[in-house]
């Protein structure tokens, strides 16, 4: 899927990552360390992180579809890279919800694990949630720098006939 309504595919794309990430991250690590959350939200976070995985690879690939119609700099190239990385954390996000759901399946069944092993999968699961976190964060700050860079500097584009006061002073 290149575009959508005119627009490029990526622009909407990415807007599930940079939702669904902080999302998933929140819930996962709520369900790691909460007994109460894990019977609740775990099924939720599983489904979630495994439609991040999902999201990735198309919204990276609806990316280097644009990039090739988009003038490069250095911005692009390194938002790209970040990109280009993402899958591998968002993989560890999705390892780690699985996990979570592990524990509550055992637990359900009256076999509880180890409290070493459930705080490993604890530690697991929010060092990803939060690495992914960072990761869309790094990826969308050089994104938008790549689009954004030096527009506030310009001086503001005039209007022929009559535009209603935006002529630039």
């Amino acid at each position: 899927m290149a575009t959508f309504n005119g627009l490029p595919a990526h622009i909407l794309l990415v807007h599930f990552i940079v939702v669904l990430v902080p999302l998933t991250a929140l819930l996962a690590t709520l369900c790691a360390v909460w007994p109460a959350a894990r019977r609740r939200l775990v099924w939720l976070s599983l489904v979630l992180a495994a439609g991040v995985v999902v999201m990735t690879p198309i919204t990276t690939d609806a990316g280097e579809w644009l990039e090739q119609r988009v003038g490069r700099n250095p911005n692009l190239q390194n938002h790209t890279h970040l990109g280009d990385t993402f899958i591998y954390f968002a993989l560890p996000l999705l390892i780690g919800a699985g996990l979570v759901a592990v524990v509550h399946v055992r637990e359900g069944r009256g076999r509880s694990l180890s409290r070493v092993l459930v705080g490993a999968v604890a530690v697991l699961t929010i060092a990803a949630s939060i690495a992914a976190t960072v990761q869309v964060y790094r990826i969308g700050e050089s994104g938008s720098g790549s689009v954004w860079n030096g527009v506030s500097a310009r001086p503001a584009q005039t209007h022929a006939g009559g535009d209603g006061g935006t002529q630039p002073k």
